[in-house]
């Protein structure tokens, strides 16, 4: 984990991969909990059966948008920010999703800070977002996430 205290050790980091995060395992109990949190009951998340005769990856598969809600929790494997009054998830941008992610696979984040820049005291930070499958060389997505943060 890297630890940062200010804009200028953020600033030292740009262009740079950060960090990973450890590999977490998405199993049907979590995607059945986020189908319930958001009411996307989709069958090719939440009914096995069904998924495995007559889905085309023959298996339950996360949600896309489970995979993005999980970023701030593997983010904060990578990175911890400190000395800040307000930390904001601001955005995401250009995500592109190539793979699905199958119930009971392994995910892990890779984060690279694209830009850093200080406006007039509040810190904003383009992280690239690369989340990857254990055993796999292509990404399940790309994109960009944006914080920002109030440094004391």
């Amino acid at each position: 984990m890297v630890i940062i205290n200010s804009f200028e050790e953020y600033k030292s980091f740009e262009g740079q991969i950060l960090g990973v995060s450890d590999w977490h395992r998405i199993n049907q109990e979590q995607i059945n909990k986020f189908a319930d949190a958001t009411l996307d009951h989709q069958w090719i998340h939440v009914d096995k059966d069904r998924a495995k005769n007559e889905g085309p990856f023959k298996s339950t598969i996360a949600h896309g948008y489970l995979t993005l809600a999980l970023i701030p929790y593997l983010w904060k494997q990578i990175a911890d920010v400190r000395n800040v009054k307000m930390e904001i998830n601001y955005g995401i941008e250009n995500f592109k999703f190539g793979q699905p992610v199958l119930v009971d696979s392994e995910i892990q984040l890779q984060a690279k800070v694209k830009s850093i820049t200080n406006l007039r005291g509040t810190v904003k930070a383009v992280i690239e977002a690369t989340l990857m499958l254990r055993d796999n060389p292509k990404p399940v997505y790309t994109g960009d996430v944006i914080f920002l943060y109030h440094f004391n």
